[in-house]
């Protein structure tokens, strides 16, 4: 039984000095959300889409909380740059993207792909190919 709770002991130990490391050197994380292809044909508006995290993004598990910790802005005309000073997951930047996409009935159309860490990227479906399979028949 002794073994047991030595392997438990340092388990806990490990687990608590990597949580620690964590929470006390403050963490910042970078964004960058680019609609350069559906902004340029006017489908896309990425002002509403600003707008859109500004309200559903949570912090501390409450909308309308960003206060210093998350940072939303416009850089050039079709990226949104997302800065947070807390913990912060790209799933859940690229979750509220699909919602957004969704919600305006685009979601047939654009796809959200990460094409580096931290970068996500708007795309539209590849629909060339089905084009040319229909001229054959």
């Amino acid at each position: 039984m002794a073994p047991a709770t030595k392997n438990m002991k340092s388990g806990a130990k490990g687990t608590g000095s990597a949580g620690s490391k964590g929470k006390g050197g403050k963490v910042t994380k970078k964004f960058i959300i680019n609609a350069s292809q559906p902004a340029s044909d006017k489908i896309f508006d990425v002002a509403a889409f600003e707008k859109f995290l500004h309200d559903k993004i949570k912090v501390d598990n409450r909308t309308g909380n960003l206060g210093d910790t998350v940072q939303i802005s416009k850089v050039g005309d079709d990226k949104i740059e997302v800065v947070a000073h807390t913990q912060f997951s790209g799933r859940y930047l690229k979750y509220l993207t699909k919602k957004f996409l969704k919600k305006q009935q685009l979601r047939d159309w654009l796809r959200v792909v990460s094409t580096s860490q931290g970068v996500y990227e708007l795309r539209f479906f590849n629909v060339v190919n089905d084009e040319a399979d229909d001229d054959d028949e």
